[in-house]
């Protein structure tokens, strides 16, 4: 998909936050059937990597404040009880982007010592849909965004970290072609938008992980009333309905993930909470997205040929 020559608002990517909070004031409005357009900036937002031989050092990052996302964004008309609708039109990457081993980040930490393999970092040309690991090894990208939410209830969130809001999930099915729902929990929502990842694997075990890189979304954004029973972002693709947990330890956010899917089998497709468990021990799809996070997220998925129409 190529719409980068339609005529949309661009939200630019000069005002950087590194919490997602009601607090902030809005950058930007976007009204319920609207598509638009957001920047997003590298994750370690004040350094750019430059060129393909650069070496990161630890004057470059500076935690917790990394993934700086663009917004917030007002959506016209959103209220507590209502349920924010983003369809993903197009994630867009290109030029260099980066992964990183990076001491005490990543599923093996020696936090006290914070010795590991020290700080290394492998710079990649990225273009053509194709990430250019080496010489020999090219990998096809899969652009994805991921911090992506609303405000929280209460207080600010870094975006470093997750939860019922949204924020650092760091999923691959936020992409392309792709649906993503949170429940909203002030006036006007406060979306925002980051972290945009050229490639990424399961778990993004070395915390760095994914191919971190520049992006320029094009967003569709709406707004309808919240499922009862919907607590955790949702997300659906053409072929499937996931739903996300994000918790310590890895089995709690397994858990979140899967009883929200019998909560959405049993309001929306009607199947009883009792048969739609036992379903799911035969249909589910189930993975860690990632594990470098303050707090892990898991994915449940249900192929949609199994289920009945809405």
């Amino acid at each position: 998909m190529n719409i980068a020559s339609t005529h949309h608002q661009v939200i630019s990517k000069q005002q950087l936050k590194y919490a997602l909070a009601a607090t902030d004031s809005f950058i930007a409005e976007v009204v319920p059937g609207e598509t638009f357009e957001v920047e997003t900036e590298l994750n370690i937002g004040g350094h750019l990597i430059t060129h393909v031989h650069e070496k990161l050092d630890e004057t470059k990052v500076t935690l917790p404040f990394v993934n700086p996302a663009t917004g917030p964004v007002r959506l016209k008309g959103a209220k507590p009880g209502d349920m924010v609708v983003i369809d993903v039109l197009e994630v867009g990457v290109h030029g260099l982007g980066y992964t990183a081993l990076w001491p005490g980040i990543g599923i093996f930490p020696d936090w006290v010592r914070k010795k590991e393999f020290g700080i290394q970092n492998r710079n990649v040309v990225v273009e053509n849909g194709i990430v250019h690991w080496s010489d020999t090894l090219k990998l096809e990208a899969h652009p994805m965004v991921g911090v992506i939410g609303v405000a929280p209830v209460a207080g600010g969130t870094l975006t470093i970290d997750n939860g019922v809001h949204g924020g650092n999930l760091d999923i691959q099915e936020v992409t392309n072609g792709n649906r993503i729902m949170f429940p909203v929990f002030h006036e006007g929502a406060y979306l925002y938008f980051g972290d945009v990842h050229a490639l990424q694997g399961d778990a993004e075990c070395n915390g760095m992980g994914a191919i971190e890189i520049r992006g320029h979304l094009t967003l569709r954004v709406d707004l309808v009333p919240a499922p009862k029973h919907m607590t955790w972002p949702r997300i659906e693709t053409p072929t499937h309905i996931c739903t996300v947990g994000c918790a310590r330890p890895l089995d709690d956010a397994l858990r979140i993930a899967f009883e929200e899917m019998i909560y959405w089998l049993e309001e929306e497709y009607r199947i009883p909470a009792s048969e739609a468990y036992m379903l799911l021990g035969q249909i589910a799809e189930a993975r860690c997205t990632q594990m470098v996070n303050p707090k892990f997220t898991y994915v449940c998925k249900v192929a949609k040929k199994y289920l009945p129409k809405r």
